[in-house]
């Protein structure tokens, strides 16, 4: 995710945010006034489209996904049955990195969950060798509704 600041004339606002509407994944666009008055700011917190198409909402990434505890369960059977130091297969990272964000979407109490699981998400980018230009739990999110479509 990045941030983009657009200074432009009040008369293009519209036209400037539906063309970064269909350039990037946008999230809310703030508006404040230059200085002088005569332009205005924009601020918006954007991130690049995915090649493959829009990314999922969590709604549409879980939509197959077992429950939260079944999945949790299942992580930690597939840890504790390798050795120690043994590599896990992908599908054990997706897997995890997924059941932690479905957490973190549940989190109310404003714990570390949106943290941890921004952590497993870089961990499966990093082992997919993924370029970090998006947010890691939407890749997770598109990565996990693929896995899933096709199991």
């Amino acid at each position: 995710m990045f941030e983009i600041r657009i200074i432009c004339d009040p008369a293009d606002r519209a036209r400037v945010s539906q063309a970064l509407t269909e350039a990037f994944t946008l999230g809310l666009v703030r508006r404040h006034p230059t200085r002088d008055g005569k332009q205005v700011r924009l601020y918006v917190t954007a991130d690049h489209r995915s090649d493959t198409g829009p990314w999922p909402t969590s709604d549409e990434a879980y939509t197959l996904a077992p429950s939260i505890v079944r999945e949790i369960g299942w992580t930690a059977q597939i840890a504790a049955d390798k050795p120690f130091g043994t590599r896990l297969p992908r599908d054990f990272w997706l897997r995890k990195a997924a059941v932690l964000d479905r957490i973190a979407l549940q989190d109310t109490a404003g714990s570390d969950a949106g943290e941890v699981a921004t952590e497993a998400a870089e961990r499966l980018m990093d082992m997919d060798d993924a370029a970090v230009i998006c947010d890691p739990r939407h890749y997770v999110r598109q990565q996990y509704a693929h896995w899933a479509k096709n199991q």
